[in-house]
C-alpha cells in the first residue's frame, strides 16, 4: 500500500486526469440515464466539483478544495490557470472567423448585446448583495457571462477566490437554465433554423447550455448555436477584465 500511495503521489497529474475522467463519465452517465440529455453532463461535473471542492475545504481544513488532498494534489495544477487558459485558448483558434460572417449582422450584433446584458444583470445583483468593489462586482458580473469568462476575469484583475468560486457557480446556473429552458421556449421564439440558432447561441453564450439546450430541441442546430457561443466566450475573456472592468471602476470609484 505504501508503494501504490508513492507511486500516486509521484504521478498525481495523471491522477487528476483519471480522476476528472471517472467524474466526467459518471456526469455523462447520470446526464443520460436519468434527465434524458435534458441537463448536459458538463453542467452536472461542474457541480459534482464545486461539491467536493466544498467537502474538501472542510475535511483537510484547507483553502484549495480536493487539491489540498496529497493523492489529489495534481487537481491543482490541473485545474489551474495554465491549463484552463490553454484550453481556452485552443478552443477559440478551432473556430474561423469566416464562419461567423454566415450568421450577419444580427449574429454579430448578438455576441455583444448577449456579453454586456450578461454582465449589467450579473453586476446588479453583485451591488443587491451589498457588494461595492469594482473587482468583485466586475468577476461576479463576468461569472453571469459564462463560468469560463468569470474565473478568467477574476484572475486577471486580482479577484479573491471566494468571488471566483461566486462567478463560476453564477455561470453555472445560467448555464443549467438554458439547457432546461431553451426547448420550453424553442417554438415561441422561432428557434427552429440555423440563422436563428446563432442568434440564439450569440445571445446566451454558455456553450455547454446552448449545445445541450438546441440538442434537446434539434440536433440538427447544434453546430450553428455552439459556434457563436464560442465567440461570445472569447469576447467576453476579452472584455471582462478590460473595458468593462474600467467601466465598473469608474462608476465605483
Amino acid at each position: 500500500m505504501g508503494l501504490l500511495e508513492t507511486v500516486f503521489v509521484r504521478n498525481n497529474l495523471i491522477v487528476a486526469f483519471a480522476a476528472v475522467g471517472a467524474v466526467m463519465w459518471v456526469s455523462y452517465f447520470v446526464a443520460d440515464k436519468l434527465t434524458k440529455g435534458r441537463i448536459h453532463g458538463s453542467a452536472i461535473a461542474i457541480a459534482l466539483g464545486l461539491i467536493a471542492a466544498y467537502f474538501g475545504g472542510i475535511v483537510t481544513g484547507g483553502d484549495k478544495g480536493v487539491a489540498d488532498l496529497t493523492l489529489l494534489g495534481g487537481i491543482g495544477l490541473m485545474g489551474g490557470g495554465m491549463l484552463r487558459d490553454f484550453a481556452i485558448v485552443s478552443t477559440a483558434f478551432g473556430v474561423q472567423l469566416s464562419e461567423l460572417k454566415k450568421a450577419g449582422v444580427a449574429g454579430v450584433v448578438s455576441i455583444f448585446a448577449g456579453v454586456l446584458v450578461s454582465f449589467i444583470v450579473g453586476a446588479l445583483v453583485a451591488v443587491i448583495f451589498g457588494y461595492t468593489d469594482p473587482v468583485a462586482i466586475t468577476t461576479i458580473g463576468a461569472g453571469a457571462v459564462t463560468y469560463i469568462v468569470g474565473p478568467v476575469t477574476g484572475e486577471a484583475i486580482g479577484a479573491s477566490g471566494d468571488v471566483i468560486t461566486l462567478s463560476v457557480a453564477a455561470g453555472l446556473i445560467k448555464s443549467i437554465l438554458v439547457m432546461i429552458g431553451t426547448p420550453l421556449v424553442a417554438k415561441s421564439i422561432g428557434l427552429n433554423n440555423p440563422q436563428s440558432a446563432m442568434v440564439f447561441g450569440g445571445l446566451m453564450g454558455t456553450t455547454s447550455g446552448v449545445a445541450a439546450g438546441l440538442a434537446a430541441t434539434d440536433p440538427k442546430l447544434v453546430p450553428y448555436g455552439a459556434m457563436t457561443a464560442t465567440f461570445y466566450t472569447g469576447v467576453g475573456c476579452l472584455l471582462g477584465p478590460s473595458l468593462l472592468f474600467l467601466a465598473v471602476s469608474i462608476i465605483f470609484q
